[in-house]
């Protein structure tokens, strides 16, 4: 089983959106069963969940307290991909939650504000001494800042090669338990999240495959 978790100091940046899409896409790849981890307390994960018709991904709350039992059910119930999402605070409950992913995703938007918080993230993933992989979100098409971005996030650690635009169909979608692939799966957003997908995958089979 490989566990994902999305985190970032900084609320706004987009966490829960790209929670639910990688998962809908782990799921259309063939890579699950997969299942979401909302350990959020104001539960914007489990709305979205809640407004599916769809059943998968699975779904499951969990706190602090919980998290490894949490975990553990779901992997004696076959589940094969988590992905977490995480309250927009550095916490005890994020360092809870770090230590059982096999990588930290951290959503970055472009902007000085994203760019400062970062750091914190970065700091808790490297304590508990796990992989993690920035992801530029909420891009603008062609503005200069994206490369800015780019290049100031590269001096911290790894980034995603895939940018994830301001797109209307990733909010859109979102409202009624959906994604942006299920709105319309030829997509340019559709790509964007399932190149993403791809890429976190191969970096978290690699990792597992280091370790063995």
């Amino acid at each position: 089983m490989l566990v994902l978790a999305v985190a970032s100091q900084k609320g706004g940046v987009g966490k829960t959106t790209l929670a639910g899409h990688l998962a809908v896409h782990a799921e259309a790849s063939k890579a699950g069963p997969v299942a979401l981890i909302d350990t959020d307390p104001q539960g914007s994960l489990a709305d979205w969940w809640n407004a599916r018709e769809s059943l998968t991904p699975k779904f499951a709350v969990a706190s602090q307290t919980n998290i490894s039992d949490v975990i553990q059910t779901l992997a004696d119930s076959g589940i094969k991909i988590i992905v977490i999402d995480t309250p927009p605070a550095i916490t005890n409950s994020i360092g809870s939650v770090l230590k059982h992913a096999d990588l930290v995703l951290i959503p970055a938007k472009p902007s000085p504000h994203d760019l400062r918080a970062v750091g914190k993230t970065v700091d808790i993933a490297r304590l508990y001494r796990k992989d993690f992989v920035f992801v530029v979100n909420g891009a603008t098409k062609r503005a200069r800042i994206n490369s800015d971005v780019l290049i100031a996030l590269s001096q911290h650690g790894p980034v995603a090669p895939s940018i994830i635009h301001n797109r209307q169909d990733y909010a859109i979608s979102m409202i009624d338990g959906r994604c942006a692939s299920e709105l319309d799966n030829d997509s340019v957003s559709s790509k964007e999240i399932d190149d993403l997908w791809k890429y976190l995958y191969s970096r978290m089979i690699s990792n597992r495959s280091e370790m063995v």
